[in-house]
């Protein structure tokens, strides 16, 4: 019986030593225009993320992160490691009916991982391009993908217009078309794709999975904010229709979240985790882009370069991080990720192809200084705009949609809380109750008064603006006359990474991408012979 016993020890032991060798399980959750203040960890409760917040608790907050400022950009620098710039996404999003891609040289997140020993799954949004089977995530190192390719879909229908108002159904299994989740929600089927994912996965190997929510981004025209009752009921004190509907929303990817957590609790894979959870761009915010998101007190919108824009809702979770439950101050892009991650995973970075990103990882678990301290949010030649922040110091050249959305936008029923029952969690089960970070208030940014100048001290299409983003988050007053000096050396820096950039990868719209072609279906419409040559296909579903 002693013998019995110890033999069991011993065996308890090998699996533990065994499990400590073995990678960790990385689980990247990626929200779609999820705006600074539609979390309630930044300190507004209207929309309660209870969920979000226990993770955001316990883990690190990221309160000086910084994404791109629309889709495909910052998805193709998670994957790649590398700046928009150096993979001509620096200009738009990819539109189903454009006839290019990330380019098939650049190797993406997943690929890497595998040298790792990683499963590899994407569940949710690709955005990445499809105009040819090659380009989409089965052909780039994903074993699995259950999701869309476009930009958008709708919720219900899952259909997606885009371009020339091209209309056809987007929801796939792998290559092939999933008709059955016709009027399922899809945050839904997104969230339990992920579970079957979790409980489903082989626990010999480190698994990766990308969970590419659509929400909250909005849907189609006809109906562009869509919630069912039972997140909206979670949401009945804000009166403002589209607001709530938006809450609606994102009600629903923090439930995501919390049966995320749980599964891999439930299968003993939560405590070798490390869970990233990130917007990926700034709220559209007061009706830009038929949405009702809100990144006050930031400056702008999506798509633009303002802190609104590209300021992102982010933190990172994982017991093997040292230094938890703080708010974290540490410079970091969007590009750091894949370094970061591959670090973590015990991949040499030295093995990364000519990366913009830097592994945070040391950083962030410590606790020590950022080893970043410039960020390039963008170049793009053809709307003449451009900004960089280098320490402090942030220059802009240039505006989007001649300077409509540059302003700030108030939160609709700003003093409007959810209930406190609406923030009880099942995570405090898993995570105990973690309290705020004693450091929590320095996640909500104060401004203080805006001048009565702050609209009009700023026109980046005649000089560029400058302003101190540590003492001025808000992009108030433009210190361009103050320091000439700042001006000059921020020019050159931009000139620097102007001088790297390739040429933007857009294609205009191709008529034989039309769905209506295959069955009203969005799909590939060319493919690749052996030298890498396109030739047009049809009906090939």
């Amino acid at each position: 019986m002693v013998m019995r016993g110890m033999i069991a020890l011993l065996l308890a032991l090998t699996a533990t030593v065994e499990a400590q060798k073995q990678p960790p399980h990385i689980i990247f959750i990626l929200a779609d225009d999820l705006g600074w203040n539609d979390v309630s960890f930044h300190g507004s409760g209207q929309i309660p993320t209870p969920n979000i917040d226990a993770l955001a608790y316990d883990g690190i907050i990221l309160n000086n992160y910084y994404v791109s400022p629309i889709c495909t950009p910052t998805r193709s620098a998670i994957l790649t490691g590398r700046h928009p710039i150096h993979t001509g996404q620096q200009v738009d999003t990819i539109l189903g009916s454009r006839p290019y891609g990330v380019p098939l040289n650049e190797t993406l997140m997943p690929q890497y991982l595998k040298k790792c020993g990683y499963a590899t799954h994407i569940v949710g949004k690709w955005h990445m391009g499809f105009f040819a089977k090659e380009y989409t995530p089965l052909y780039r190192g994903f074993d699995t993908h259950y999701g869309y390719y476009c930009g958008h879909t709708d919720y219900y229908d899952h259909r997606t217009i885009e371009g020339n108002g091209y209309w056809g159904y987007d929801m796939r299994r792998n290559m092939s078309v999933d008709r059955s989740a016709s009027n399922k929600y899809t945050t839904d089927l997104f969230t339990e794709e992920a579970v079957t994912v979790i409980n489903s996965h082989d626990k010999s190997k480190p698994l990766f999975l990308y969970l590419a929510h659509l929400a909250t981004h909005s849907a189609n025209s006809y109906s562009p904010l869509q919630a069912p009752q039972k997140y909206l009921q979670k949401v009945q004190h804000i009166k403002h229709k589209q607001r709530r509907l938006f809450g609606g929303m994102a009600v629903g990817l923090d439930e995501s979240v919390g049966q995320v957590v749980q599964a891999l609790k439930a299968n003993n894979m939560l405590d070798s985790s490390i869970i990233v959870f990130s917007t990926d761009n700034g709220g559209p915010a007061s009706g830009f882009d038929m949405n009702y998101a809100n990144n006050a007190p930031l400056r702008g919108v999506k798509d633009t370069l303002w802190e609104g824009g590209v300021r992102g809702v982010g933190f990172i979770w994982s017991r093997l991080l040292r230094k938890t439950r703080r708010v974290s101050q540490q410079m970091m892009h969007i590009t750091d990720w894949l370094p970061t991650l591959y670090h973590a995973a015990g991949g040499d970075t030295g093995e990364l192809v000519a990366p913009d990103g830097i592994s945070m990882w040391p950083a962030l678990s410590g606790g020590g200084a950022s080893p970043r301290n410039e960020i390039l949010h963008n170049i793009d030649d053809v709307r003449h705009i451009a900004a960089l922040r280098r320490g402090d110091w942030k220059i802009r050249i240039g505006h989007t949609y001649a300077g409509h959305w540059d302003g700030w936008y108030e939160l609709p029923e700003a003093t409007v809380r959810a209930p406190d029952s609406a923030f009880v969690t099942p995570l405090t089960r898993i995570l105990g109750d973690p309290p705020r970070p004693h450091d929590w208030e320095s996640v909500v940014i104060s401004c203080g008064k805006k001048p009565d100048n702050a609209s009009v001290n700023c026109r980046p299409t005649v000089a560029p603006c400058l302003f101190n983003i540590r003492d001025d988050p808000c992009e108030y007053n433009n210190m361009a006359a103050a320091r000439p000096d700042v001006v000059s050396a921020l020019l050159g820096r931009l000139a620097m990474y102007n001088a790297t950039q390739v040429k933007p990868a857009n294609k205009p719209i191709d008529p034989k991408s039309n769905p209506k072609f295959y069955d009203y279906v969005w799909t590939w419409w060319k493919t690749l012979d052996a030298s890498g040559r396109e030739h047009y296909v049809l009906n090939d579903l």
